[in-house]
Parts: structure tokens; C-alpha cells; sequence
């Protein structure tokens, strides 16, 4: 039922960044408008288990992400980024390159079928005694984006935060102030990097605990 509303549920979802005549851009606009196939993506999503795990959860250590549920718009960027060296990872790099995920709409379809995963699973968290801190530094730096309750933004492809592995979330915020995440919008690394170490801590620590949501419905083309 919720694959079928899934599909069922659509408005065009094309960012600002496609517009950019650029292959990044190029693909990023070919998969946007493609109508994705969640059988086919659930083919595609079988190269992904072996990290990701069977339901997208990932791993509770942070060394792959909670992927389930997040908004198809972000999965559909990330994929993109890391198939033209926007992101770093030289795993994801190479299960998303053109001999692994052929075309923007294979990128659809797997993206798409991971979306209405549910993810279920307890996440990985911190040891809880800062996450009040987080609370609060979280709501003064990062909540106008990423929502009050760290849900994201599907229509600004912002990633839902709430809910993913404290591990992971500690690394991301350290890739972005490192430089090693080139396509992230500059403001993390100026919000991020007059943190102190317990203050990243309590952030991710915060996050993690936050009841993990399904991502907002996969933009449905017109026919």
C-alpha cells in the first residue's frame, strides 16, 4: 500500500540545481523526471545489501548510513553526487557509476524503492549525557534547514537527520568542515566548525535519538 501511494502521490520535484548545463546536473534532471520502476529498484537495491543492509538500515557503528525512508529528492542527489565525484566514498562511487546503475533511471528506481523502505531497527547512539546540549545547539544552527524535529525538506532535497546512526552523523559533520563533501551547501562548514568536539558529540547524539520518520511520498511525472 505504501509502494502503490508511493507512485500515486506526485508533484514535479525538479531543484534549481539541474538547470545548470553541467553531466551532474544533465543526470540529476534526467532522473527527476523519470517514473520509477520500484520492482526494478528492488533488483537494483540488491548490489546495496550487503552495506546497507536488507532494510536500508545500515549499520548501528556509523559505518554506513540509516538509508531507508530518506526523501527520494536527497537519495536521488547523493547518488548523482557520487557518480561524478561531488561526494567521496570509493565505495558508493563505484556502485553508482554507469556499469552498476546504467542510466538516471536506474538511479530513480533504486532511489525510489529505498524511499518507502521503513528501515526499522534501533539506531546507534551516543552515551546520552550531552544530547540536551545537542538539543539546543542543534535548534540554534541547523533546525531552520533541517527542520525543528530534523526531518528534512523533500522539496529542497534536505536530508532527514532524525533517527540516523550517531557514528555516522559525527563523520559527516567532520567531512564537511574537512572539505570532503565539495557538493554540501558551505553553510555546514561555517555552522559545524566552531563546534568542539563534545558539542558534535551532543549534536549527533541528539539526532540519533529522535524517533526515526518515512520520508515525504517520491515526486510522481506526469504521464
Amino acid at each position: 500500500m505504501k509502494a502503490r501511494k508511493l507512485l500515486i502521490t506526485l508533484a514535479a520535484w525538479v531543484p534549481a540545481a539541474v538547470m545548470a548545463a553541467t553531466p551532474t546536473a544533465s543526470d540529476l534532471a534526467a532522473a527527476s523526471r523519470a517514473r520509477p520502476d520500484l520492482e526494478h529498484g528492488a533488483q537494483l537495491f540488491t548490489q546495496c545489501v550487503s552495506c546497507h543492509g536488507g532494510n536500508g538500515a545500515g549499520r548501528e557503528s556509523g559505518e554506513t548510513p540509516r538509508i531507508a525512508g530518506q526523501h527520494y529528492s536527497v537519495l536521488l542527489k547523493q547518488l548523482v553526487d557520487f557518480r561524478h565525484g561531488k561526494r567521496w566514498d570509493f565505495r558508493m562511487e563505484e556502485q553508482a557509476k554507469d556499469h552498476h546503475l546504467k542510466t538516471p533511471q536506474d538511479i530513480a528506481d533504486v532511489a525510489a524503492f529505498v524511499a518507502q523502505l521503513d528501515g526499522g531497527g534501533q539506531p546507534g547512539i551516543g552515551d546520552g549525557i550531552h544530547s540536551t546540549d545537542g538539543a539546543r545547539i542543534f535548534g540554534a544552527r541547523c533546525a531552520s534547514c533541517h527542520g525543528p524535529s530534523g526531518a528534512g525538506k523533500a522539496q529542497d532535497a534536505v536530508p532527514g537527520l532524525a533517527g540516523q546512526h550517531y557514528g555516522y552523523l559525527m563523520r559527516q559533520m567532520y567531512d564537511a568542515v574537512d572539505g570532503r563533501r565539495p557538493a554540501m551547501p558551505r553553510v555546514h562548514p561555517r555552522n559545524i566548525a566552531p563546534l568542539d568536539f563534545e558539542q558534535v558529540r551532543a549534536v549527533a547524539d541528539y539526532l540519533s535519538r529522535i524517533e526515526w520518520g518515512a520520508a515525504a511520498p517520491v515526486p510522481a511525472q506526469p504521464h
